[in-house]
C-alpha cells in the first residue's frame, strides 16, 4: 500500500495543498454514497417487514406470535426456498457481480449498481424486525455508528500502515462465512456466540484498514488525473465501508438486540 506521507513528502508544496483538497472531497463522497446506500437500505428493510406482518389473521397461514401473523408477502420471502435466494443474493452479487461492474461499466452505472445492491441488502435484512424489537435494532445500530465513527477516524489519522492486517482479516471473513453456513444446519447457540464474537472483531479492524486503503488508493492515482477512474474507486470504497458497517450492526444485535 502506498504511504500517505511518502507520497505528499515527494510532491511540491502547491500540489501537496491539492492533493489535500482532492483528498477530502474524495473522502466526503465515499462517506455520503456510503450514508446514501445506509438510508436505502434501512427504508427498504423497514417498508418490507411491514409489508410482511398484519395483525388480521383472515387468510393468514402462519402466526409469528399473538395478534402477529406472515401476509402473502412475508409467507413467501420468509417460508419458502426463496428465502435462501433473499439471503444469499447480495453475497452472490458482491463475488461475481462487482468486479464486473467495476471494470466495464461507467461511474454512474457503478453508482446505479451500488444502490439496488443496497436495496436488495435491505430486503435481506428485513427479517431483523420480525425477530427483534425496533428500539434494540436503534439502540445497536446508534453503537455501531459510533464505533464505525472512530474505527474510521484511526484508519484514516494513524501512521502506522494497516495494509499487512488485510490478508489476515479476509482469510478470517473467509473463514467466517464458512462458519456461518455450517451452522444455519447447525443451529447451535454456542457457535453462534463465537461467529457473532470474532465477526465483531474482523469488521472492526476491517473498517480501520478499508479506511485507510480508500485514502492511500486516493494519493496514489490522483496524479493520474483520471476522474471517472477516482468517481468508481469512491464507490467502490464507500462499498468496503457500507459492508463493514453493516456486518458490525448485525453481529452486535446478536448480542444486544432484546428479541420479541
Amino acid at each position: 500500500m502506498a504511504d500517505y506521507q511518502t507520497i505528499r513528502a515527494g510532491v511540491s508544496g502547491a500540489r501537496a495543498v491539492e492533493i489535500d483538497q482532492g483528498l477530502r472531497a474524495h473522502m466526503n463522497k465515499v462517506y455520503a454514497t456510503m450514508s446514501g446506500g445506509m438510508l436505502i437500505t434501512a427504508a427498504a428493510a423497514w417498508a418490507i417487514a411491514n409489508l410482511a406482518v398484519t395483525a388480521d389473521p383472515t387468510g393468514a397461514t402462519v402466526a409469528l406470535r399473538e395478534g402477529q401473523y406472515l401476509t402473502g408477502l412475508g409467507e413467501v420471502l420468509y417460508t419458502t426456498p426463496l428465502r435462501w435466494v433473499v439471503m444469499f443474493a447480495p453475497l452472490a452479487f458482491i463475488l461475481f457481480g462487482w468486479g464486473a461492474l467495476m471494470s466495464r461499466a461507467s461511474a454512474s452505472a457503478v453508482s446505479l449498481g451500488f444502490f439496488v445492491f443496497a436495496a436488495v441488502m435491505g430486503v435481506s435484512m428485513s427479517s431483523i424486525f420480525l425477530v427483534f424489537t425496533s428500539f434494540s435494532i436503534v439502540q445497536t445500530f446508534l453503537v455501531t455508528a459510533v464505533a464505525f465513527g472512530a474505527l474510521s477516524l484511526y484508519g484514516y489519522t494513524t501512521k502506522r500502515d494497516l495494509s499487512g492486517m488485510g490478508t489476515f482479516l479476509m482469510m478470517g471473513v473467509i473463514g467466517l462465512i464458512v462458519a456461518m453456513i455450517i451452522n444455519i444446519f447447525l443451529q447451535s447457540p454456542a457457535m453462534m456466540f463465537a461467529i457473532s464474537a470474532i465477526g465483531v472483531l474482523l469488521f472492526a479492524g476491517l473498517t480501520a484498514f478499508y479506511t485507510q486503503d480508500i485514502k492511500s488508493t486516493y494519493v496514489a492515482h490522483a496524479a493520474h488525473g483520471d476522474q471517472e477512474w477516482l468517481d468508481k474507486a469512491a464507490i467502490d470504497g464507500a462499498l468496503s465501508l457500507y459492508i463493514a458497517f453493516l456486518n458490525m450492526f448485525q453481529f452486535l444485535l446478536m448480542f444486544m438486540g432484546q428479541r420479541e
